[in-house]
C-alpha cells in the first residue's frame, strides 16, 4: 500500500480513514468475495420479474464484472425458477453458482438437481418470528436445520448457513443456535443476516466479533437498506474480518432493498484498501442492464451509477472543473468517472449556473467570447428560463438566448463605429 492510499490517480478520499487511531481496531481481509443476490433477493422487490433469458444475460454480466458467487434463485419456488438455476449453473461461468433454499430436505433435493456448487440455507433464528410468522416451535426449526444442512453437505454442496432475522433475535439464544448447528448440523460459512435492516454500524462490528468468539467459520454479511445502513454495516463487518459480502446490483430487493454492490465494493477499495476482484469500469453498464430489465427507476444523482452524477450545474463547481482540468479532476470529484464506467463531466445549463458556465457553452457552440456584461445578461435570462421550466436548458435554448443578447450588442457597436466614422 502506498504512503498515501487515500489519494491515487483514480480517486481522492479522506486521509482520516487511514489514521492508526481509526484502523487499529480493524482486521479486514485483503480481498473479499462478492456474492450477488440480484437474481433471487433482488427479484423479490415488488413488481420485479425476470424472464429466463434476462436471468441468463444478467448472470453473464455479473460474471464478466468479476462477481465470484451468483445466487441464481430458489428452485423450490416453481419449475421455471428451478430451470433458470439449472441453466445458469450449466453455463460454465467463472463465478460459482448458488441456489437458495429453506432448511428442508426436499428444498435441498431440488437444489441438488440443478447442478449448483453451493447453497444458501435459510431458517428463522428469532424465536418471535418462528412462533408468530412461521407458526413453528423453536425445537422444530432446529431439528429441520440440523437435518437439512447435513444432507446438503453429504451431497457435496458448499453450505452457507443463513439464519433469518438474526439481528432481532435474543443475542444469547442466537449465539447458542449457531454453535449448535456448527456442532450437530453443518455450515461451511455463516451469514450475518439483518433481514429488516435494523442494525447500526457499531452493532454490525460487535456482531461479527461476538460470532467469531463462538464459531470458527468464514463469515458473510447480508444486510438490508430499511434505514439506509446496509453499506455502512457491511464495511464495518468486513473491517472485523467478514470475508464475503452479499449484495445486489444497485440495491434492488425486498422493501428498501439489499446492500448495493457498487457502493460496497468502491467504499471498501477506496476507504479501507480492501480488494473485491470487481472490474469497477463495468459497474455503470451492469446497473443499467439490471435496472432497465427490472423496470426500476434510478435517481439521476444516484451514487456511482446515476445518469447525471457527473453533470455540473452549480456555477462554483463548474469553475472548479474548468480550472482543475482533466489531470486534476479528483479535486472536483471523489473519483474519476471512467473508474466506474461513466462519461466525462458535463457542464449543464440551469438556474444554478454561473458566468464560467456561460463562457464554456458560448465557446463550445462557436458563439465567440461574450464580455462580462453580455455574459451576465445571458446568465440572467438562462436562470429565468430554467426556473420557469423547472428544467435544464438545451443547446438550442442557450443559443437562442445568447444570440438574442449578442446580436443587439454587435449591432450597437457597428452603429457607434459608423457614427464615429461619419
Amino acid at each position: 500500500m502506498s504512503d498515501q492510499p487515500w489519494e491515487t490517480d483514480e480517486y481522492f478520499v479522506s486521509p482520516w480513514n487511514y489514521q492508526a487511531e481509526v484502523t487499529s481496531a480493524f482486521s479486514p481481509p485483503k480481498q473479499i468475495q462478492v456474492h450477488d443476490v440480484t437474481l433471487r433477493d433482488g427479484e423479490q422487490q415488488a413488481g420485479v420479474e425476470f424472464t429466463m433469458t434476462e436471468k441468463i444475460r444478467i448472470a453473464e454480466k455479473l460474471a464478466e464484472a468479476g462477481v465470484q458467487r451468483i445466487e441464481a434463485g430458489l428452485p423450490a419456488v416453481s419449475p421455471s425458477d428451478a430451470e433458470a438455476v439449472r441453466r445458469i449453473a450449466a453455463m460454465g461461468l467463472p463465478a460459482r453458482v448458488f441456489a437458495f433454499s429453506r432448511c428442508m430436505v426436499d428444498d435441498v433435493k431440488r437444489a441438488i438437481d440443478t447442478g449448483v456448487k453451493g447453497i444458501v440455507m435459510e431458517i428463522p433464528s428469532s424465536e418471535h418470528i418462528i412462533e408468530k410468522a412461521y407458526k413453528w416451535s423453536y425445537e422444530r426449526a432446529l431439528e429441520l436445520t440440523i437435518q437439512s444442512t447435513k444432507f446438503a453437505h453429504e451431497n457435496g454442496l458448499f453450505v452457507s448457513f443463513f439464519p433469518i432475522d438474526s439481528t432481532r433475535a435474543d443475542i444469547t439464544s442466537f449465539l447458542n443456535m449457531i454453535e449448535l448447528i456448527e456442532r450437530e448440523g453443518h455450515m461451511d460459512s455463516l451469514a450475518l443476516v439483518d433481514t429488516f435492516g435494523v442494525l447500526s454500524p457499531p452493532a454490525a462490528a460487535f456482531m461479527a466479533r461476538k460470532v467469531r468468539e463462538r464459531i470458527n467459520k468464514p463469515l458473510e454479511a447480508h444486510f438490508h437498506m430499511d434505514f439506509s445502513m446496509g453499506v455502512a454495516n457491511t464495511v464495518m463487518a468486513v473491517a472485523q474480518g467478514v470475508e464475503t459480502v452479499q449484495v445486489s446490483v444497485t440495491g434492488i430487493g425486498e422493501r428498501a432493498g439489499n446492500t448495493p454492490l457498487e457502493d460496497t465494493v468502491l467504499a471498501l477499495k477506496t476507504m479501507f484498501g480492501v480488494e473485491s476482484g470487481i472490474d469497477f469500469s463495468r459497474l455503470t453498464s451492469l446497473s443499467k442492464l439490471v435496472t432497465q430489465t427490472a423496470q426500476v427507476a434510478v435517481p439521476s444523482n444516484r451514487s456511482i451509477v446515476g445518469d447525471r452524477l457527473f453533470h455540473v450545474e452549480s456555477g462554483i463547481i463548474a469553475t472548479w472543473v474548468k480550472n482543475v482540468g482533466q489531470a486534476n479532476l479528483t479535486e472536483a470529484f471523489p473519483f474519476r468517472p471512467e473508474l466506474v464506467g461513466q462519461s466525462e463531466p458535463q457542464i449543464v445549463m440551469g438556474k444554478g449556473s454561473g458566468l464560467d458556465s456561460v463562457m464554456i457553452w458560448a465557446d463550445r457552440l462557436g458563439l465567440g467570447t461574450p464580455s462580462e456584461e453580455e455574459a451576465t445578461a445571458i446568465l440572467q435570462e438562462v436562470k429565468a428560463r430554467s426556473l420557469e421550466r423547472k428544467a435544464l436548458l438545451s443547446e438550442d435554448d442557450f443559443r437562442a438566448i445568447a444570440t438574442g443578447v449578442l446580436k443587439p450588442a454587435a449591432a450597437g457597436a457597428q452603429e457607434a463605429s459608423g457614427a464615429q466614422t461619419a
